[in-house]
């Protein structure tokens, strides 16, 4: 293997591990310019990995077959955003203290998503492997390209999707009335509020976004990268998107870049095996680097990141 097949086979894993790390922090991106800090995209992605195991097992069932990974989608991004609704009504309407609610959410969605897999599945910890999920797509012509035609223009369907995705939600934040107004709620609620923008539908409407894309997240590993629903599908990648949301100053092209780095990190792991030095190597060092970057670049985002203004805070109409 030359030296240009083994960077363009880094390129392409470092995209199939960041993809789902985009959604997911996009989905922060919503949620945290709104004003609520959302610390429970590791659950959210656990709800969407389960819900896409379990609904593309049932469409294959069916005889759904390779439609069968789209329902799986979006079954994923519904799921995502109903239990992100649970996130909402703590927070915005009973005003409880949204990095607790966070906290719960993750909790609740592991424990019910394992608890739900063994009832479905004749106790298993997991569900089956599933025979029908997103295979890579060459895009004719710029797949040929050296170096980048394996590496960026033969992907997964969720990664265009999620370029896409990108493009969309930066114009949405920064070109539109829309993304005006939920930045608004954001920064000085109080101001929104008295010209007319209302504070609670905005908030709601950023968790709920932030709960589909963090859906899509999980939903993408399950569909692409394990095949299947199991304790360990996420394994913090949720926690890592919210590193991804500050280092990329809350700003989606920010953090798709942020994204794209961690993703670098956990595609060395595979990568570095097609090496024979890497042997050499216990593989604990390999599965501990994302983990170990995201604190590293954590404590070097500290004081140089600006979160939105009333980011935390819930609203109370009564002290404006």
């Amino acid at each position: 293997m030359n030296a240009l097949d083994t960077i363009g086979q880094l390129i392409s894993i470092t995209l199939v591990f960041s993809t789902a790390l985009i959604f997911t922090g996009l989905g922060g991106v919503f949620s945290e310019r709104s004003g609520v800090v959302n610390i429970g995209l590791e659950g959210l992605m656990i709800a969407g990995a389960f819900g896409a195991a379990v609904f593309t097992d049932q469409a294959i069932q069916g005889g759904m077959k390779h439609g069968a990974p789209w329902i799986g989608l979006l079954a994923g991004l519904v799921l995502g955003l109903v239990v992100s609704l649970l996130h909402a009504v703590a927070t915005i309407t009973f005003k409880a203290d949204q990095t607790i609610v966070g906290v719960v959410i993750n909790i609740l969605a592991a424990g019910l998503a394992i608890y739900l897999t063994k009832s479905l599945y004749e106790g298993s910890g997991q569900t089956t492997t599933l025979e029908y999920v997103f295979n890579p797509v060459a895009i004719p012509g710029l797949s040929d390209i050296p170096l980048l035609g394996k590496g960026i223009f033969t992907a997964y369907p969720t990664t265009y999707i999620v370029i896409g995705v990108v493009i969309l939600s930066y114009i949405v934040l920064y070109r539109t009335t829309f993304g005006l107004r939920l930045r608004a709620v954001g920064e000085h609620p109080s101001s929104a509020d008295t010209v007319g923008i209302s504070v609670t539908k905005y908030r709601y409407i950023g968790v709920m976004l932030s709960g589909a894309l963090a859906g899509l997240g999980g939903a993408t590993i399950a569909l692409t990268t394990t095949s299947n629903f199991a304790h360990n599908t996420i394994s913090g990648q949720g926690f890592i998107a919210i590193a991804a949301v500050i280092f990329g100053k809350w700003n989606p092209l920010g953090v798709a870049g942020a994204a794209i780095f961690f993703g670098m990190a956990q595609a060395l792991r595979n990568w570095a095996q097609l090496f024979e030095w890497s042997h050499h190597i216990p593989n604990e060092f390999f599965y501990m680097l994302p983990y170990l970057l995201t604190l590293l670049v954590l404590a070097g985002a500290v004081g140089r990141s600006a979160a939105p203004g009333a980011l935390g805070e819930p609203y109370d109409p009564a002290k404006r």
